[in-house]
């Protein structure tokens, strides 16, 4: 490792990856990725269908848990974040979805010059590669490749789709083009039968380049301001504690969690939480940890008819194939995502955009032990499951330190579920979810629906079932807000942290508002704007 860098990166998350490989790309700046964990040459980050393996690994998993919500009835919920290169694009379920247009209109509303949809759209077509090719909305020359491999999924994801035309959703063959509403097939970060991370398509790259360089099993513990300025980077590795300085900035792209963590080790923050725990308040920010949004989701379950992804996965010689498969071609069962199908939906034709997610997934593991994630182990009998999920979420909690030591976890307070919005809506999509398995595309294959069971009907028996199941679907966000109030926002429409200087905010922390679907997408495009901002701010 150099002592001399321009640019400090904390986190090699989807954003650190991107940010690495563009202020590096011009050999003239020296940048350094300090990142907690390691390396993400294993063989299950690799392969696609390996996630399951990774939800709960602590070697590549912070594995947070939630503080007891009462929103969800008092139960903790468990959050993987990635702590390897590539952040949680190392281990999530790689479904690309950029998000609604309205999303990024509406954080140009709220006072973010420069992050409409026409503004944001180049960035989007600027990161990927798509397997289908460019047009107006799609790129076909950028580090991320984004597979339509929809010919591969399982036969029943077509009931699905015909199941909601059915219902009077038309398919949309992308949900990444000029519109997102209606059902589909899901397209996944993949390439050549591997997974298509963050690290794999812009840090790797980066990293054969003479002025680039990434320091793993890092954690950082603290920036260190001098007069107001962002200067030195404090970390501990190798069981010792060392500092390192950037010329120019430091860049903290450590994700949802962790960058309103260090923030507030680092005295910026709430002046009353840091008062209380002893640390000295450098910049007195409250709005650092709040504005927590997540996606939650709510799934329906049922016995098949005919055979899912149950039948092929779950008995040893469908293991076998399935192994052989991948190893020999580098496709079938393990080259893939189990979230094939799904859509963006109006719970009810009064809503006016989609405001929720659809996933159906051939696959089943309710008699899964707990903690555990079996994909390659699913249930012994043929199975599939619906689920729907808010897309804006009007619910926000908050997380924050509980203490001055950096290696004590943070308390994170989802908040899940707590506006009369959220619930209505989720009683509508419960509602919908009903209605399309009795639809003819589905009844006729559905054998019994085994959770929750049709013995729940009235609206709050259906309540009482969404604050007993209904989980996150890995999505925080927007715990260091951009905005114009320094008040409630943290970073301003250039991911400056207020009140700092030489210290920005690039992850999904920073999002206004948590966009509608998946969000490593929008991570990345983020990400891509953001450098060309810092690199654009250092030669005016």
């Amino acid at each position: 490792m150099n002592s001399d860098y321009d640019f400090i990166i904390i986190g090699a998350g989807s954003a650190g990856c991107v940010l690495a490989n563009r202020l590096s790309a011009d050999g003239r700046n020296r940048v350094l990725v300090i990142e907690a964990g390691g390396s993400d040459k294993r063989f299950w980050i690799q392969t696609p269908i390996g996630y399951g393996k990774t939800f709960y690994d602590e070697s590549v998993n912070w594995k947070y848990l939630t503080e007891a919500d009462p929103g969800i009835n008092n139960r903790r919920s468990y959050w993987p974040r990635g702590k390897v290169l590539g952040g949680s694009s190392s281990i999530n379920a790689m479904v690309y979805i950029r998000g609604q247009h309205q999303d990024y209109d509406d954080w140009s509303a709220l006072g973010n010059p420069g992050w409409s949809w026409h503004d944001v759209l180049p960035y989007f077509r600027k990161s990927e590669t798509f397997s289908d090719g460019a047009n107006e909305f799609r790129g076909d020359s950028g580090p991320l490749y984004v597979n339509n491999v929809s010919a591969q999924y399982h036969p029943l994801c077509n009931r699905f789709i015909e199941a909601g035309r059915q219902l009077g959703f038309h398919y949309n063959p992308d949900f990444n083009g000029a519109d997102q509403e209606g059902v589909g097939f899901y397209q996944i970060n993949t390439r050549d039968g591997r997974r298509m991370s963050a690290a794999r398509a812009y840090l790797h790259p980066a990293l054969k380049r003479p002025n680039c360089e990434v320091l793993a099993r890092a954690q950082v513990t603290r920036i260190v301001l001098q007069g107001g300025v962002a200067r030195e980077v404090e970390f501990i590795h190798k069981g010792q504690t060392r500092k390192i300085r950037a010329n120019r900035e430091i860049i903290l792209s450590a994700g949802a969690i962790n960058s309103p963590q260090l923030l507030q080790l680092s005295g910026i923050g709430s002046g009353e939480l840091l008062q209380g725990l002893g640390i000295e308040t450098q910049v007195d920010l409250p709005g650092v940890g709040r504005n927590l949004q997540d996606h939650v989701d709510y799934c329906i379950y049922y016995r098949s008819k005919v055979p899912t992804l149950n039948n092929r996965l779950r008995p040893w010689w469908g293991k076998l194939r399935a192994g052989l498969q991948y190893l020999l071609l580098r496709n079938g069962l393990l080259s893939l995502s189990v979230n094939q199908a799904g859509g963006f939906v109006r719970s009810h034709p009064s809503r006016p955009r989609p405001n929720m997610q659809m996933y159906f997934a051939a696959i089943t593991y309710t008699r899964a032990p707990a903690g555990e994630r079996p994909l390659l182990q699913p249930d012994p009998f043929p199975g599939f499951l619906n689920s729907i999920g808010l897309t804006r979420p009007s619910s926000r909690g908050h997380l924050q330190i509980a203490s001055a030591d950096p290696l004590a976890p943070v308390k994170i307070h989802p908040n899940y579920l707590s506006s009369e919005t959220d619930i209505t809506q989720m009683l509508e999509g419960a509602r919908l979810l009903r209605q399309l398995a009795s639809t003819p595309a589905l009844s006729e294959i559905i054998d019994s629906e085994t959770r929750p069971g049709t013995a729940v009907q009235t609206d709050d028996e259906f309540i009482q079932d969404i604050r007993n199941r209904a989980d996150t679907v890995f999505h925080p966000s927007c715990t260091c807000m951009m905005g114009p109030d320094q008040r409630t926002a943290v970073v301003d429409a250039r991911c400056r942290v207020y009140g700092v200087g030489s210290l920005r905010v690039v992850d999904t922390s920073i999002f206004p508002t948590v966009t509608s679907g998946n969000t490593n997408g929008p991570t990345i495009m983020a990400a891509e704007k953001a450098a060309d901002m810092i690199l654009t701010d250092g030669t005016a």
